[in-house]
Parts: structure tokens; sequence; C-alpha cells
């Protein structure tokens, strides 16, 4: 039986060469590998990798690891992702909830955490919902600001 760690890294080792656009499909194809998971396992774990899905044409997409390094890459990326999946933004004191389309918020709050920045404390993904929680209410009313301001970039 594989530990979590050798499981997680299978799966991005078929990610990364494989198209895989459900988790039923990698549910699938780690059994094939006599790896028993179920759906609910394989949900974390995706979360955990923080995998994203990407387009791959004709309305259909994939898993992929994000392939992000320089801070001009992860702002590239998320600003590319906001325009693509992210469907709302709103706030509550310091609390920003940012809704996104289904199966792409755990990809938007890797790239927001992958920024390292001191007014955010931290984010909580879903589905299709981020909690970002900023360090005050007026850095929580700025980040909401150029949330805006990427969706419309």
């Amino acid at each position: 039986m594989l530990t979590k760690e050798q499981r997680q890294k299978r799966i991005q080792e078929i990610v990364a060469k494989e198209n895989v656009s459900t988790q039923s499909e990698l549910v699938r194809r780690l059994n094939a590998e006599g790896i028993k998971v179920t759906q609910a396992t394989v949900s974390r774990d995706i979360n955990e990798l923080r995998l994203v899905r990407l387009p791959i044409g004709k309305s259909k997409h994939r898993y992929s690891l994000a392939q992000v390094t320089s801070e001009t890459d992860v702002a590239d990326e998320l600003r590319r992702l906001f325009r693509s999946f992210v469907r709302d933004v709103d706030r509550g004191e310091n609390m920003i909830v940012i809704k996104t389309a289904e199966g792409h918020a755990t990809g938007v709050a890797y790239l927001i955490d992958k920024l390292q920045r001191d007014d955010i404390v931290g984010t909580l993904a879903g589905q299709d919902t981020i909690i970002m929680v900023a360090r005050s209410v007026a850095e929580g009313e700025a980040l909401l600001e150029e949330l805006h301001a990427l969706m419309l970039s």
C-alpha cells in the first residue's frame, strides 16, 4: 500500500504526462495501476497538490501542475485565471470571497498564496469559492480593488 506522499507523487506524474479531465478519470487510472482510492481521496489530493484545470479546447479541460516560478509568472498567470475563471469578488470586513467557475478555485488560490504578500494572511479554497483573509479592513478594501482590476485587465 502506498503512503499518501507516494500516491500524490504518482498523481503529479500522471497529470504531467496525460490529459486527465475529471476526478473519476484519475480514480480509474490509479485503480488500474493497483492504487485503490476513492473519489473523495482524489479530491482531497487535488486540493492539497493545488492542481489547476486548464482549458484544452472544445469546452474540455485537463488537470495540470501549476507551472509558475517567478513573481512575474505568478502575476501573469493570476491575471489570466482571473479573466478566464473568476466570476465575482466581494468583501466583508477583512475577508474577501472570490467566486470562480466550477473546479478552478484551488488553482486561483494557489497563485494567490504564491504571491507571499504581507497583506494577505491566507486563502481557503473549495470547488468554486475562495475565502481570502486580509490582515486588516483597510488592506481588504485595497485588495478588493486590485482583484476587480484583475478581472478587467
